[in-house]
């Protein structure tokens, strides 16, 4: 743990980390779909990387196969609702495809 004190350092090994991870650091855009959603609802896009950060990976509900991008549902709870969005994760951007805030 010493050599790791000072350092920016991280330890990314399960799955779902590595997964939001991976969304994190990449060129992040939004559909016009998704974008809409969050104007209606007088949400903050800030959401998205608070979701990011502290949100879970539904693997049963993404598809890890598809072509060319794969797609992950992460959720997230927010003020007592379940926000859930869907991203297409390509090689050098994440677009957000859909939100939606279920209560």
């Amino acid at each position: 743990m010493f050599f790791l004190g000072g350092k920016k350092t991280s330890c990314d090994y399960s799955p779902e980390a590595r997964v939001l991870k991976n969304i994190r650091i990449k060129e992040r855009k939004f559909s016009a779909e998704a974008f809409n959603y969050f104007e209606a609802n007088k949400l903050d896009t800030a959401l998205v990387s608070k979701s990011l950060e502290d949100g879970d990976v539904d693997f049963g509900r993404s598809n890890t196969n598809a072509k060319p991008c794969n797609i992950y549902l992460v959720t997230n709870e927010v003020n007592s609702a379940i926000l859930e969005l869907q991203i297409e994760n390509c090689d050098s951007t994440a677009t957000i495809q859909k939100a939606i805030l279920k209560d």
